[in-house]
């Protein structure tokens, strides 16, 4: 644990020794992905449980209402 503790502590202050267009850049290109497939993951993980409690989408097309 102390390994992995050191090793963060060195990435940590070499992102902090950046610029700010390189941390933006850095944070950007490994937070977007990231969040993009835990965002996936989760719509999947609530798809799946309200499938199986009945409560999932219905393959019928929605009714559109009008108001004109």
């Amino acid at each position: 644990m102390e390994r992995v503790a050191s090793w963060w502590d060195g990435f940590e202050l070499w992102l902090a020794g950046l610029s700010f267009v390189p941390q933006v850049t850095l944070v950007l290109v490994v937070l977007l992905p990231l969040c993009a497939g835990i965002a996936w993951l989760l719509d999947r993980a609530m798809a799946t449980a309200f499938a199986l409690v009945g409560r999932g989408e219905s393959d019928a097309p929605a009714q559109s209402t009008e108001d004109c």
